[in-house]
């Protein structure tokens, strides 16, 4: 007992272990995950509705988006911004590596005679082959990724630019990452059985890492007939740590904004987003 409490409480290195697909594409928490996207009231997932329907009014006029504009949707999950734009006839593909939740967008898509391209894949794993002239990754997808998979999410995204286009999306701020403490949890049942439909005990460590601004919520699922180990990493910026790891990629930022709705960028908001095109 003692060398496995051991092995929970293990700090890794910073992106030692990736284990988003497990989360995404498992039957039962993908079920539980879709769900929370659908969940009109709760930022959770996806954004509360409200917000979704706001934000994407506010992207579709901010870049005058219109029945000529192709857009590519990184992280669609059911399609809650995906829908609304093709609404208004703008071309849209998304791409999401959960199952679950691209049946669902392309159902809803289908039910209301609405034409959406849908790609259930990694977008880490897929080559982009068509031009935009808005790219999106939203709900912070992108704080997800280690420095080697956004680096390879920027080329690919700078590469599938039309000249004049941009990349829209959103990060966690410093500000959030210093109010969160190192912790370490247990629960039975957390999250009213989340992660699985049998009886489990739920040991969490939250680790900070100061040096990278990253932040480990390390989950351990421990059932009578299997343990499993999630990683939840997250990477935390200012503005001039995006700003730099975008130009290092070839990318330059024009716009900030508070949120991806175009609130008044603050220094002290919990997350942020830009606007990027190519240098």
């Amino acid at each position: 007992m003692y060398h496995e409490l051991v092995n929970i409480n293990s700090r890794p290195k910073p992106f030692e272990y990736y284990s988003a697909p497990e989360l995404w594409t498992d039957d039962y928490t993908s079920q539980k995950m879709l769900a929370y996207h659908l969940n009109e009231h709760v930022d959770i997932s996806s954004r509360n509705h409200q917000f979704i329907e706001s934000s994407s009014q506010w992207i579709i006029d901010h870049f005058r988006l219109n029945d000529t504009s192709k857009l590519l949707d990184l992280g669609c999950g059911p399609g809650l911004y995906a829908t609304r734009f093709a609404r208004h006839g703008i071309k849209v593909t998304g791409i999401d590596f959960s199952p679950r939740s691209i049946e669902y967008a392309r159902q809803s898509a289908a039910r209301d005679i609405i034409p959406v391209e849908y790609i259930n894949t990694n977008y880490l794993e897929y080559e982009i082959t068509g031009t935009y002239d808005l790219i999106i990754m939203i709900m912070c997808d992108f704080c997800a990724l280690s420095p080697a998979q956004r680096k390879g999410m920027l080329a690919k995204c700078k590469k599938a630019l039309l000249p004049g286009a941009s990349i829209l999306l959103d990060v966690y701020s410093l500000q959030a990452y210093n109010s969160i403490n190192e912790k370490a949890i247990y629960e039975f049942n957390q999250f009213e059985k989340f992660w699985s439909p049998h009886d489990y005990y739920a040991f969490v460590n939250t680790f900070k890492y100061d040096t990278e601004k990253v932040i480990l919520d390390k989950y351990t699922i421990i059932e009578e007939s299997r343990i499993r180990t999630i990683y939840n990493w997250l990477q935390y910026y200012d503005l001039n740590s995006l700003k730099n790891e975008f130009e290092e990629n070839g990318l330059k930022l024009i716009e900030k904004y508070s949120n991806v709705s175009g609130a008044e960028f603050k220094n002290d908001s919990q997350e942020f987003a830009i606007v990027a095109v190519r240098n």
